[in-house]
């Protein structure tokens, strides 16, 4: 989802729909200008994101799967106060049918990630292809020169990191100007990374996880010179997206971090919001589960302007669930 300065939210379905969230209620007419999509298996409508400047240019950013071989793309168009108009591709990666997340760093600067694909995961270590991996791009789709990779033979220049599974949550940390990526192992060894530029972040030579049979993925949790990550979760809980708390309605968790998950160790029915809070250094120092008791899958977590915070669940009945500071839990807000 994404808060437009009116304080309408416009929130990606992954049959190909942008649909928008206007004064209390969804409304029922699609936002038009979206590009056609491919949406098969877990492919479809991915992200959605406002230019920094939004105010000035009005460019959204939308990922996507292209059809009709799924081909991940990053496309923008202007928000003309109803829909999109002049959309086209600014960039377009590898057909996976991964998803992809974006995030603006503080430089102004794009940062997509690229699922590693399921045939081939060593492909997330090939630094000649994009299995696998963040970029980093202007926000025109083109390659910034002071990429880690830009000139270095047998590199793509659009990579940022490499080494990443499925990367399912991106944000900016506004404190420290990094961007932080969340991906999925399978298994156990999901993780939330602070991106730093030309790493490598494991996938599959290092890793938590295990396969879904029960066979750990490596027997090496940690390699020089591959990063570790900042969390980990043993056994998974399928994480999604990340958002940094910075507003005031809950001042106890200012600079706390909130993740989405999905199922925890393959229980259905187990899906929940985890908060994190970390020391001076961004260590993790304690992790609380939340809202368990609506058993729901959440999708994605956004502060919105106002200070609350805002989440998506994966469901058949997917909801809008707003959380606000009161010890009543009547007063959560669904708006499905």
């Amino acid at each position: 989802m994404a808060f437009l300065p009116d304080g309408a939210i416009l929130i990606t379905e992954r049959p190909g729909r942008l649909r928008i969230f206007r004064n209390g209620v969804l409304e029922p007419t699609p936002v038009a200008g979206v590009p056609e999509v491919r949406a098969q298996g877990l492919a479809g409508l991915m992200d959605v994101a406002l230019h920094p400047r939004f105010a000035d240019n009005k460019f959204v950013y939308l990922t996507y799967h292209k059809p009709p071989n799924g081909v991940i793309t990053l496309a923008r168009g202007r928000w003309d106060g109803h829909a999109l108009v002049e959309v086209r591709d600014i960039f377009t990666a590898i057909a996976t049918g991964n998803a992809s997340r974006i995030a603006f760093g503080k430089d102004g600067m794009i940062h997509m990630s690229v699922g590693h694909g399921d045939n081939n995961p060593e492909q997330a270590q090939d630094p000649n292809t994009l299995n696998g991996k963040t970029l980093r791009l202007r926000d025109d789709g083109t390659i910034p020169p002071d990429n880690p990779f830009v000139g270095r033979a047998g590199y793509l220049p659009e990579i940022f990191t490499l080494g990443h599974r499925n990367p399912l949550g991106m944000a900016l940390n506004p404190v420290t100007g990094d961007i932080w990526e969340c991906e999925d192992g399978p298994n156990g060894g999901d993780e939330c990374n602070v991106l730093q530029a030309g790493k490598n972040y494991g996938w599959p030579v290092v890793s938590y996880g295990r396969f879904y049979p029960g066979p750990r993925v490596t027997e090496r949790p940690w390699q020089e010179g591959m990063e570790q990550p900042a969390v980990f979760w043993v056994p998974a809980i399928a994480i999604s997206g990340i958002t940094f708390y910075t507003g005031d309605k809950f001042p106890n968790w200012k600079n706390h971090a909130f993740v989405g998950g999905m199922r925890t160790g393959e229980v259905p029915r187990s899906g929940h919001l985890e908060r994190i809070d970390f020391n001076d250094k961004w260590e993790e120092l304690h992790r609380e589960g939340m809202l368990r008791e609506l058993q729901n899958r959440i999708r994605d977590v956004r502060q919105g302007p106002d200070g609350f915070l805002y989440l998506l669940t994966a469901e058949n009945d997917g909801a809008l669930i707003r959380m606000e500071p009161t010890t009543d839990p009547a007063s959560v807000r669904e708006f499905r």
